[in-house]
């Protein structure tokens, strides 16, 4: 029993790394006021991005043993950045300048950048004159998984706490730190106000537009990371196409569970990760039952979502504006 919970829990953490990147970075866009359901897109393009970047450095290479270990990082983190940045630039230039339906906006932002993902993973099967419909680079792969070498020596503690590569570190620091931005920082108070109530925040001197741009960019480069480590480290470098699967919507609901707190957001994406494969480790399970497991995050988020409404506490509730465009005219 114990040896089956060992090996659960670091599954459960692999698993729900991705959905943490997507929910941080939608956590902040939705205290702006901006409701983003174009995450799984841009989750998908900095997946894609990500990959363009690391098979272009190493078709650059001389040979495989020449690769540089920080190269190999951080030019598919720059480029996975670089990729989210843009996607989250074009839905607030349309939701925010343009003050077009955010509903809209975000559906069709998934649309294209699973679109734009498929387009050049096949693109880069074609290059690579694979017979197999996958790009696998698993040399710039080593480095985001690489954990740290004492791990193994330390027992059931190393494997649960330290196995794990560097980016899951970094979406929990990432998480923290948002928490802390939006609750301790006059930052925060400001970005948290335009998510409110924008007229009053206006008012008040705060820029909105500034406001929604920042929190909107940062946070789709937060949710960008979320489709590089899924490539780089879950999936061992491997890229498919639609290989995602619903993890982009498992971000968007966890956003809910956890009750817009980043922090909250840390466990919950483990639990998340936990239920979504909780299937594998209960022996005897038919097809049929296995997918009716894989509905389990989306079902406690709903009843998560019922009792928080009905305990009508305003501070689990979603900014007053999200989903609204801001009008300053009407102020």
């Amino acid at each position: 029993m114990f040896s089956s919970i060992i090996s659960f829990i670091p599954r459960a953490v692999v698993q729900g790394i991705p959905l943490l990147f997507g929910s941080t970075g939608e956590m902040l866009t939705e205290k702006s006021g901006n409701l983003n359901l174009g995450i799984p897109g841009i989750m998908y393009v900095g997946g894609i991005s990500g990959v363009i970047g690391a098979f272009l450095y190493e078709e650059s290479l001389s040979s495989p043993d020449a690769i540089n270990g920080f190269l190999a990082i951080m030019i598919p983190l720059l480029s996975s950045a670089l990729g989210s940045l843009i996607m989250g630039l074009i839905y607030s230039f349309l939701t925010t300048t343009l003050r077009a339906n955010q509903n809209v906006t975000g559906l069709a932002m998934t649309t294209f950048g699973v679109g734009f993902g498929n387009f050049f993973g096949a693109s880069i099967v074609k290059l690579t004159g694979s017979d197999i419909p996958s790009v696998a680079l698993t040399n710039t792969s080593q480095f985001f998984k690489a954990s740290l070498p004492f791990a193994d020596d330390l027992g059931w503690f190393g494997k649960i706490f330290l196995s794990y590569g560097f980016m899951t570190y970094l979406a929990i620091v990432v998480a923290i730190a948002a928490a802390f931005f939006l609750k301790r920082t006059r930052g925060g108070l400001h970005l948290r106000a335009v998510g409110e109530n924008p007229a009053t925040a206006d008012a008040a001197g705060i820029s909105v537009e500034k406001s929604k741009y920042m929190a909107t960019c940062i946070g789709s480069i937060i949710a960008g990371l979320g489709g590089l480590y899924y490539v780089m480290d879950y999936a061992c470098g491997v890229w498919s196409n639609e290989g995602f699967g619903d993890r982009g919507w498992l971000a968007i609901a966890l956003v809910i569970f956890a009750l817009w707190n980043p922090d909250i957001g840390i466990f919950g994406s483990i639990i998340f990760g936990g239920l979504y494969i909780v299937y594998l480790f209960i022996p005897g399970l038919a097809l049929k039952t296995q997918e009716l497991f894989k509905m389990l995050p989306y079902l406690v988020t709903i009843v998560v979502l019922v009792i928080t409404s009905m305990r009508k506490k305003r501070e689990y509730q979603p900014p007053q504006s999200l989903g609204l465009a801001y009008f300053r005219e009407e102020r």
